[in-house]
Order: structure tokens, then sequence, then C-alpha cells
């Protein structure tokens, strides 16, 4: 608990908002994703799944293949929990949307499915892009695809991500968000496999960056490898470019 309270009070002092960004490409981003205002009829969708989940109290067992939540170490958990503790929340959903919508990624990657909040937010980013979401738990895979039958779009694998990932590398991907095994180890070895799936527009979106002092010492070994030019840390995020025409630049943003 000092880790995350620590490393937040330093990420508050050592960020910015848009008017400390000085390239074109983030600072656009910044203002016109990042704090877009608009009001999407997308967020009622989001919301209402988000609020579907948080009122289902039916229990599933849980076979979880990374390090598990810091709350809960049960086999056995209220959907409504999962949703509650380990679910991504209504704010960052709402910004899923938007950096989809924004950036207008075909080809997307999520490792960690969960509950399908944020492949949700995904999907509705963009409805014309292909998603591929990778689940290890056998029954919330089937749970979330029951929930996810309305988009076609979106297919989702059941197993260890590893097994998948030897096949998928081979792929090119727009956008890979992170959201599984939240260990240093597992952090970096996802990275350095799906590495060869980037284009010169593609973004991985890493979760929870502070998590652990191991999750902080990925993102910033990932940050300093030769084929990242340009990262933007929000502290509950961290966004990695491969843009080749930019100059190796790290942020800070407040969001």
């Amino acid at each position: 608990m000092w880790y995350s309270i620590l490393s937040y009070l330093k990420f508050i002092i050592s960020s910015t908002n848009q008017h400390g960004v000085h390239s074109p490409f983030i600072y656009d981003m910044v203002t016109k994703c990042f704090y877009d205002q608009t009001v999407y009829t997308a967020y009622s969708k989001l919301s209402r799944y988000r609020t579907h989940l948080l009122r289902n109290d039916s229990l599933i067992k849980i076979t979880d293949l990374g390090p598990g939540s810091k709350k809960h170490k049960s086999e056995t958990r209220q959907i409504s929990e999962i949703a509650k503790t380990s679910g991504t929340t209504l704010k960052r959903s709402k910004l899923l949307f938007r950096l989809t919508q924004y950036l207008n990624p075909q080809n997307m990657l999520e490792l960690g499915t969960s509950l399908g909040i944020a492949t949700n937010a995904l999907a509705l980013g963009n409805p014309k892009s292909k998603i591929i979401s990778i689940e290890g738990c056998p029954n919330i895979a089937t749970f979330t695809k029951q929930q996810l039958k309305n988009h076609t779009n979106t297919t989702i694998l059941t197993g260890d991500f590893n097994a998948y990932l030897q096949k998928l590398n081979t792929q090119s991907f727009d956008l890979i968000f992170f959201d599984g095994s939240h260990t240093k180890e597992a952090t970096i070895n996802y990275f350095n496999q799906l590495l060869p799936t980037t284009n010169n527009n593609s973004v991985f979106v890493f979760d929870d960056i502070y998590w652990s002092k191991g999750m902080t010492e990925a993102w910033e070994q990932i940050k300093k490898h030769p084929q990242v030019t340009v990262t933007i840390d929000t502290y509950f995020w961290g966004f990695v470019f491969f843009r080749k025409e930019q100059v190796k630049e790290h942020f800070k943003i407040r969001v």
C-alpha cells in the first residue's frame, strides 16, 4: 500500500497537462482524446454493461494464472465483486473508448479479458475493428463470451497467454492492451514476444504500471527499449509508441 501512495505522490509532482507538452502528436492526443469532454452516446452502453455486472451476485470459480487479486484469495468469487475490485473503472473504459475511436486501430489484442469491461470499450470505440482477447480462466471466459455475444468483431480465446502468443506474434496489431499477469517477468516477456507485431502506428497500453515495484521496474525497462520512441505515463496506464519519425521522449500526463 505504501508503495502505491508514494509512487502516486511522486507522479503528481512530476506530471503535467497539455501545457507541458511540445510534441504535436502527443499534444493532439492529450487535447483531442484524453481531455475530450464530449458525452458520447456509447458512454451509456459502457455504464449499462458495468452496472449489469455489479448487480450480478452469482458465484464463479476462479483459475488465476497470474499473481491474483491483492484483496481476494478465495477461488470462488461473486461476479459483482470481481467487477468492483478488479474490473476496469467507468472512467478508464471511457478513455479506452476514446482512444480506439481516436486512433482507429483495425486489429487489436487484449491480454486478460476478465469480465469484458475493457473489451466492450475497445469494441464500441471501433466497431469495424477485429479484436482478439485472451483469458486464462475458463469459467470467466465462458461467462464473458456470453456477455459480449453481440460484438461479432470480438474473439475470446481461453488459456495460457504464452501458448497463444507464439501463434499470434506473426500477425500485426495496431493496439495491444496488456491487462494480464501483473509481474515484472511476465510483462517484459509479453512485451518482447509481441514486438514483432508492431507497425509504425502501433500502441501498447500497459495496465497498473505502479501496481508493484516489479511492475514499475518493467515499465522503466520497456521505456528504454531501442524500438520504443514515445511513452505516456498516466499513472494507471502506460502508453508505448513506436513511431520512427518521433524523437525519443517520455511524458507524464495527469488524466
